[in-house]
Order: C-alpha cells, then structure tokens, then sequence
C-alpha cells in the first residue's frame, strides 16, 4: 500500500536509465529516452544489473529508472528495498502488472514525465523465502504454464504461446498436497495450485486477479477447492491475462489475507512462480509481506505542488 514518503528532489539532476540491450522493448526504450534530457542511458545485461543498482545506492542517487517487464522490475527491487533509492519504472513488457497496478503510465513519453516529474511513494513487497516479489508467486499448475509458454514463445509469439500453454495446462492438471499454515492454524488441501497476491485481489470475473483499492496491504492467499475449480480458475484467469472476457460467476476458492504464510508442500524443493519468472526454493515457503519496504516513483496527484 503506498505511503507517503519526503520528496526525494532531481531538479537539476540525471537520472541514471538502466535499459537490458536484448530485451525486446529495448529499441522502443532507448527511443524514448533518445527525446527526453535528464537521463544517463546505461546499457545494462540482466547479470550485470543487482551490481550497477548497487552502486546507485552506495552512490546516494535519490532515483533510478530502470525499463522492462515485471521480471525486471522485481529484480530492480530486490536490490532497491530498503534503501533510500526510489525505482521509476519505464514499462517494457507484455503485461506490465506492477506499472499498472500502480498508475505508471505504459506509454513511454508518459512514464518518462512521470519519472522526472513524479512523487515518491513507498509500497508493499513480497518474499517467498529470501525471493522478493512486486506482484504475484504461485506453486503448481501455473509453473508448468510459464515453462511451456517460455518454451513456446520463440516459435509461435507471445499471445498464440500463452493460448497453447493454457489449453495444456487445463488438460493435464495435476494436483499436488499442501499444508497451509496461517498464525500457527493449519489447513491441507489438495489442489493444483496455490497463489498469493500481493494485495487484495477480486477472486470473481470479469475483473478477476485486480487489485481491490490500492496494491498492498496484506498478502492474498488463493487456493481453489479441487481440480474442477482450479480448471475455472485458471481457464478465467488465462483469459483475462490476454484481454479476453470470462464468465462472471463464482470459482470455488479458500482465500485469506495474511501478513505470514508458510506452505509446506511434499518434496524438499519445489519450482515457484514469481513475478512470471520461474525459481526453485527450498521447501517449506514461508511467505510474508513487507510493508512500504520500496519507494517508487508514481504520478503526481491533483493538487500536489
């Protein structure tokens, strides 16, 4: 949830533009940056980008834009928490959660304004272990939706990839067992996917996986009762992902809104969802929700000075 924070002032200043040079919005970025002043474009590789964010914070800059998609966002973050060093973001992916989520603009001359122009806001961030996260993790069915959409997407394009990956993903749902541990109560449920949200989310389409008021607040704990519900579940969820409508009715899911989680699952390590990027942690996961451990740059509000 935002809070806000003292000014953190650039009048005068360049704002260091980190930007992945192999990434696909790469072209469009460095464009935008190419017409706006105040920005030091910094062609950074992914490896390379935990090392130059640091050296931002030893340095003291009091904001950094970095481009691309919620991967990269939350890699940016992971280093920018608790700093003192804002994170404007310069949307470069396919779906951009975070920017929206947040009111960052998706057009690039925007999300320039707002990133020399914006206010300073802190906002809620997740951890799955010692991962972080912006937006959403996940264990089950979504995992192998990601590795065959990623798997895919090389031949058929982003749209058609995550279409197939669904379609696949609904026709071979597996679940698994796991033991939901909420202020030392436990639940176990088998189903084939668990999700936990930053914020609180509405779990009913046609607006389903938004977020309810402003992000933040508590983490969302989403599990559906069963492989029928969790076919619902991810076949509405999926097409709302693409733009697509879904059938509004009620999706037989548990949920709860928690600061601590832990899931303990059946095997030692796992392969967990985080922000669409895939990892493997150690099991149990103990998710908890840190509060306004990140400053962002977000739009100015009417009647700021």
């Amino acid at each position: 949830m935002g809070i806000a924070r003292p000014e953190h002032r650039v009048v005068g200043c360049t704002i260091h533009a980190y930007v992945n040079p192999a990434a696909g919005g790469a072209k469009a970025a460095l464009a935008a940056l190419d017409q706006k002043s105040g920005f030091d474009v910094r062609l950074t590789p992914p490896e390379r980008l935990a090392v130059a964010l640091r050296q931002a914070v030893s340095a003291g800059e009091p904001r950094v834009l970095v481009a691309g998609g919620d991967g990269t966002i939350a890699s940016a973050a992971a280093v920018l928490a608790g700093s003192d060093t804002a994170l404007a973001v310069l949307p470069g992916g396919t779906l951009n959660h975070f920017a929206r989520d947040h009111g960052i603009p998706t057009d690039l001359e925007d999300a320039l304004r707002v990133a020399t122009e914006g206010r300073v806001t802190q906002v809620d961030v997740g951890y799955v272990n010692q991962r972080l996260f912006v937006n959403t993790s996940s264990v089950g069915v979504y995992v192998r939706f990601v590795e065959t959409r990623d798997r895919l997407e090389r031949h058929l394009g982003y749209w058609a990839a995550s279409l197939v990956a669904g379609l696949r993903m609904l026709g071979s749902l597996r679940s698994t067992r796991v033991t939901v541990e909420v202020e030392g109560r436990k639940t176990e449920y088998v189903a084939p996917l668990a999700l936990i949200a930053i914020g609180e989310r509405i779990l009913v389409p046609p607006k389903l996986g938004q977020a309810v008021g402003e992000p933040g607040g508590a983490l969302h704990v989403v599990i559906p009762r069963g492989k029928r519900q969790a076919r619902r579940f991810t076949r509405a969820y999926s097409r709302i992902d693409r733009g697509m409508s879904a059938e509004p009715q009620a999706l037989g899911l548990d949920s709860a809104l928690v600061d601590h989680v832990r899931l303990d699952l059946s095997r030692p390590t796992v392969k967990v969802a985080v922000d669409g990027e895939i990892v493997r942690q150690r099991t149990p996961l103990e998710y908890r929700l840190e509060r306004g451990a990140l400053s962002v740059v977000v739009p100015r509000e009417e009647g700021d000075g």
